[in-house]
């Protein structure tokens, strides 16, 4: 058994990795040009990714050596989980899954090409932002959140039909429905998963109550209106409420306006001991036409060749995000090259969010100010406390609207013939306590990329802030040894980078996920260092 599947992996290895590198590079090339050829293109090679994990031999011949339980070899039964959860699509028809290919390419090139219009003016995503969050006219800002709003209309009938399509999949392999699917093959217990958010909602919610009662009361008063009833959701200065609002006196993109965000970070992870120049090199960081709106990092051969997509500009969200996205692609580019390929992933996509989360946070940090941007000890002392009643806003908003974005999608694969428009905004009033628009009635749901594009995967990005806090408080403990867990931002520490590089990343999915956690810190994923840091 052991010769036998060593032999599959053999085979399999000689077919995935050219062929995911190919697919991974037109991927890459359409998500910058936006091209009807460039998507047709990865559309094309991911179906032939989608032929070979639909290979019924190959599924039982893993399945037949999984039952034998002969395979002791520790790497090799690692693999061999892996593998066997990726063939199990196997056990559905490939012309649905090759249709499912086609829609989602369908919808992600709708969402790429999009461009928001306002009196026929076409406005980018980041137009639309800038507007949210700097203009006090309550006008235009429900003039431009309505307006971006309209991609909710041009993608929602699709992916309805996504969703129905996934679901026929999940119950042909097995599987309740798509949510339940995706989180079991992703070695995730769905009750887990439920219990595991059932426990930041409860930590959070009275927290969240309280700030979100000082957020209202300041806007109130910034934007003159009557009483908090006539807040709408466009007021909170952005376009999901996912964001912290500024209602603090420190501005922190002012520290950022004249800076270059590439530098910046390159001197950050070269600091730390994680160079990051040959993949700023292969990079593409700044808007054009047609190109993603969006941000993502992408390993295109689990070697070296490691980039990241951005939209720069000189702020605060900006400058977070390349923190975040050099993070995935720092754990990306140290994983051991060693490992087979199989293995030469995350241990799972939620530790991934939490290295790019932990570095990310810094961009609001009044010590990574101080020690990347230059900002003397006065300036730092004197926006210390707002920095970190911001950081604590941020963390507050964005659980909550995981909890929204979590709570969707389950209910939605649970139904997806329900009133989806008004499954949204009842979780939307209910764990972000925002105002429902009078007589709203549209795909709002729809607006949101990730319930089309990545699919159920919102959840890991609590389950990273959690982890990002665990890694945090040991690190500051145990690699920095030191007692302040204020004041911290690991610049010009190498041994963080190293302690990451060995424990973290190197081992890549070697180790089921919570295994590794537990290696690397002591101790399984807990929410208890979350809370100590941003709730209690």
């Amino acid at each position: 058994m052991k010769e036998e599947l060593v032999d599959f992996i053999q085979k399999h290895d000689s077919i995935v990795i050219p062929l995911s590198k190919e697919t991974n590079l037109a991927y890459w090339q359409a998500a910058i040009t936006g091209s009807e050829e460039d998507f047709n293109k990865a559309q094309e090679l991911q179906l032939k990714m989608v032929e070979v994990y639909s290979d019924t031999q190959a599924l039982a011949t893993l399945e037949k050596i999984k039952i034998s339980g002969l395979v002791n070899d520790t790497l090799l039964a690692r693999q061999l989980d892996l593998l066997y959860n990726q063939y199990l699509m196997a056990k559905a028809d490939t012309a649905k899954l090759n249709a499912i290919v086609k829609l989602e390419t369908k919808i992600e090139r709708k969402f790429s090409i999009f461009r928001t219009q306002i009196n026929g003016k076409e406005m980018t995503d980041n137009d639309v932002e800038e507007i949210l969050r700097s203009s006090k006219d309550v006008k235009r800002q429900k003039e431009a959140w309505m307006a971006q709003k309209m991609i909710g209309r041009v993608v929602s009938e699709d992916m309805i039909r996504l969703v129905t399509m996934r679901n026929e999949v999940a119950k042909d392999m097995g599987f309740k429905n798509y949510h339940q699917m995706q989180l079991i093959l992703s070695e995730q217990d769905p009750k887990v998963i439920t219990d595991l958010f059932d426990e930041p909602d409860s930590l959070t919610r009275e927290a969240f109550i309280r700030v979100k009662g000082e957020i209202d009361d300041y806007f109130v008063g910034y934007y003159h209106l009557n009483g908090k009833e006539e807040l709408m959701p466009w007021n909170y200065q952005n376009r999901f409420f996912q964001e912290a609002p500024r209602i603090y006196d420190v501005d922190l993109s002012t520290y950022y306006s004249d800076k270059n965000l590439e530098s910046l970070t390159a001197a950050y992870y070269y600091g730390i001991g994680l160079p990051i120049d040959g993949m700023l090199k292969s990079s593409d960081l700044y808007e054009q036409k047609g190109k993603n709106q969006h941000a993502f990092c992408i390993d295109i051969d689990r070697l070296e060749d490691v980039r990241v997509l951005c939209n720069i500009k000189p702020n605060s969200y900006w400058m977070n995000t390349m923190l975040h996205e050099f993070g995935h692609a720092v754990y990306d580019y140290n994983i051991n090259n060693e490992l087979p390929f199989v293995l030469r992933e995350p241990a799972h996509t939620f530790t991934t969010e939490a290295i790019a989360m932990i570095f990310g946070r810094f961009s609001s940090s009044p010590q990574w100010l101080q020690d990347m941007v230059g900002i003397s000890e006065e300036e730092k002392m004197k926006i210390a406390d707002d920095c970190f009643q911001t950081l604590r806003l941020e963390q507050l908003v964005f659980s909550r609207w995981s909890q929204v974005m979590y709570r969707f999608e389950k209910a939605m694969y649970e139904d997806p013939e329900q009133d989806l428009n008004k499954l949204w905004w009842d979780l939307v009033e209910q764990y972000q306590l925002l105002n429902r628009p009078p007589n709203r009635n549209e795909p709002d749901w729809a607006t949101k990329i990730h319930i089309a594009l990545f699919p159920c995967y919102y959840h890991n990005y609590l389950m990273g802030e959690l982890l990002a806090s665990q890694l945090y408080y040991y690190i500051v403990g145990n690699v920095l040894q030191s007692e302040d867990y204020r004041f911290q931002s690991f610049a010009n520490h190498p041994e963080v980078g190293e302690y990451l590089k060995n424990r973290v990343f190197a081992v890549g999915s070697k180790y089921y996920w919570n295994d590794m956690i537990e290696k690397a810190t002591g101790e399984k994923l807990t929410a208890k260092y979350y809370a100590r840091q941003f709730v209690e």
